[in-house]
């Protein structure tokens, strides 16, 4: 049976479902978080979901400020009758989004080696291996399709949802509801609560609106908004199904990655040897970034590869890419341990989530991966 019958049999069943969605207590990996070690994904854990009457008057009456903005979005009325009622304020998810790293910005950035040994570590390697020999002739054909490297489609995977073993299972329209109610981060989550009940709109089904406590989704940990703009189907049947196909998960990934500018047969970048003796502040970036600012001011300016060449940098394995690479430098690890030269790709990466600890860790399993 065809996705896009069982997504139109699933329309007519989803707004009566959604009142009777649970939830799970997960943290969502793929959170925007501002260069700090992102705790580990957990296992889903059976839980009810927290709710509270402190705050249902101010959630309902700030629902009904949704339902306008919806409306005037092209949203039915049929969708908002029935989403919107059965939603009540969690406490849960504004909880955990107060905990992310983002919340303590003027915390010292703790070392990159303890979030490495965790992320790209052995179990990880030896299942995405296994998944990318899995996946090898679709993998092939995207990246000859996109441009994007088998590896690091996998890489994202692996990172994301521990390659599709675990993404969530709180009711995203809630969750978004009661995040953009609470106020600290408003902008970012009332659009993607318009986002999903666009989704719900268009006839997605039930299992794809649970996911992340922070309303990310499937496979690949998509926003809602990032669904509608960027998921692709892969498989010629007319659905980007991201929560069970792979094949439209891998291919979503890549057309994510595309779309923020992946530079075909470019490397991410490279561990490399870093002199002491390195003028590091003459170095360092004069850029002030409208984004992330805490990230991208780790970097210094950027120089190509020839130039760090010069100032006495080396690679640790493999040879030097092309001179004309332009890189920045990062030593996450502080001087004298092992530094990164990172090309333009690596800012795509920074662009899925903002975390140099999560790009980096990104890019070294990617490597594995491919050896």
């Amino acid at each position: 049976m065809q996705k896009t019958g069982h997504r139109m049999r699933a329309h007519r069943n989803i707004l009566t479902a959604l009142a009777m969605s649970a939830s799970v207590l997960m943290l969502s990996p793929n959170v925007l978080a501002q260069d700090a070690a992102i705790p580990p994904t957990p296992s889903p854990v059976s839980a009810p979901i927290a709710r509270t009457n402190v705050h249902e008057a101010g959630f309902r009456a700030y629902l009904l400020q949704v339902r306008q903005r919806a409306l005037g979005e092209g949203v039915s009325t049929a969708t908002l009758d029935h989403v919107l009622p059965s939603l009540s304020f969690n406490r849960t998810v504004v909880r955990l989004d107060k905990q992310q790293p983002e919340s303590a910005s003027n915390a010292p950035v703790p070392n990159f080696a303890p979030y490495k040994a965790t992320h790209v570590d052995a179990s990880r390697i030896g299942r995405g291996r296994f998944k990318y020999a899995e996946l090898r002739p679709l993998l092939e054909r995207i990246e000859k399709e996109t441009g994007v490297p088998e590896e690091i489609m996998i890489a994202i995977y692996g990172h994301e949802t521990s390659y599709g073993a675990v993404t969530g299972n709180f009711n995203a329209p809630e969750a978004l509801a009661s995040l953009a109610y609470e106020g600290r981060r408003r902008p970012l989550f009332e659009a993607e609560l318009v986002a999903v009940l666009k989704m719900i709109d268009r006839g997605v089904p039930q299992y794809a609106i649970t996911g992340s406590w922070a309303g990310a989704l499937g496979k690949p940990q998509f926003l809602p908004s990032v669904y509608l703009r960027l998921a692709r189907d892969g498989d010629g049947d007319g659905y980007a199904d991201i929560w069970r196909s792979e094949v439209d998960a891998m291919m979503s990934i890549a057309n994510y990655f595309v779309n923020a500018g992946w530079r075909r047969g470019e490397e991410w970048g490279f561990a490399v040897n870093v002199p002491v003796i390195l003028n590091r502040d003459k170095l360092g970036s004069r850029m002030s970034p409208p984004r992330c600012p805490r990230v991208f001011g780790r970097h210094s300016q950027w120089r190509t590869i020839a130039e760090w060449r010069q100032l006495g940098i080396s690679p640790q394995s493999g040879s030097w890419p092309k001179d004309s690479m332009m890189a920045t430098l990062l030593e996450p690890d502080g001087a004298g341990k092992t530094g990164y030269l990172l090309g333009g790709n690596y800012r795509v990466i920074l662009d899925y989530n903002c975390s140099n600890f999560y790009a980096l860790s990104v890019g070294l399993l990617a490597d594995q991966l491919r050896n």
